[in-house]
């Protein structure tokens, strides 16, 4: 039967991604999706967004994470680069046209039949159709936004027909998955900042994890510092 791998805030780090995928024993048959945050703060943004772009071997897609969405908006001259942005920028050089328009093609979310697979937030009692696009991919003011209108966390209230998996946040506060009542899933748990690479089978929702080789985001900016 084929199975689906959910896959969260990857961030660049490339060779995790593939010791979670052999870990995982993926074979051909099976989907590997994404759940965005592939880029920035991490080594190899590049072969991170070119896995899911231009891979043959496996049947792959990704949702829109709130760092692809910064250089689409980058891209249109709304957003000032951060410094990570422009280290991805480098690391895809003559590519970054192209790379920004595959991440401006990706959407806000993919249903399947197991469950609702999202970047960072969902609005509880809201349908799918009419969730707003900046809760589902996360940028600023989507977390506001749902702490001013609820009083509880949103996923203490989610009551979508299907459980819901995300990214964006470690939810744990440990480092590692998240799950509430089994109805809402959480993948990032760090792997940029020394935790782990987290993703869920679909559909028996079984969570298999590695550990980040090193806090890749504060080794970068340690080798910065000296340039500022």
């Amino acid at each position: 039967m084929s199975r689906t791998l959910v896959i969260g805030d990857i961030h660049g780090c490339y060779k995790e991604m593939m010791k979670l995928l052999d870990k995982a024993g993926v074979n051909d048959d099976d989907q590997i999706i994404s759940l965005g945050d592939m880029v920035n703060r991490g080594p190899d943004s590049a072969r991170v967004l070119d896995f899911f772009r231009y891979n043959s071997q496996y049947r792959v897609r990704a949702v829109l994470g709130n760092h692809e969405h910064k250089h689409i908006r980058a891209r249109h001259q709304n957003y000032q680069p951060t410094v990570s942005m422009m280290m991805t920028r480098w690391q895809f050089g003559a590519d970054y046209d192209d790379a920004v328009a595959y991440m401006d093609s990706l959407p806000d979310c993919i249903r399947l039949p197991e469950a609702i697979l999202a970047h960072a937030y969902f609005e509880p009692g809201i349908p799918l159709t009419q969730q707003k696009h900046r809760v589902l991919v996360g940028t600023m003011g989507a977390s506001s936004y749902l702490k001013n209108r609820y009083r509880r966390p949103w996923w203490e209230l989610y009551d979508g027909g299907v459980p819901i998996i995300v990214g964006h946040k470690d939810m744990s506060g440990k480092g590692r998955p998240f799950h509430y009542r089994d109805r809402v899933f959480g993948l990032d748990s760090g792997c940029v900042y020394g935790g782990k690479l987290s993703a869920i089978w679909l559909p028996e929702f079984r969570f298999v994890t590695v550990k980040a080789r090193q806090p890749h985001w504060r080794r970068l900016q340690q080798k910065l510092q000296p340039m500022e």
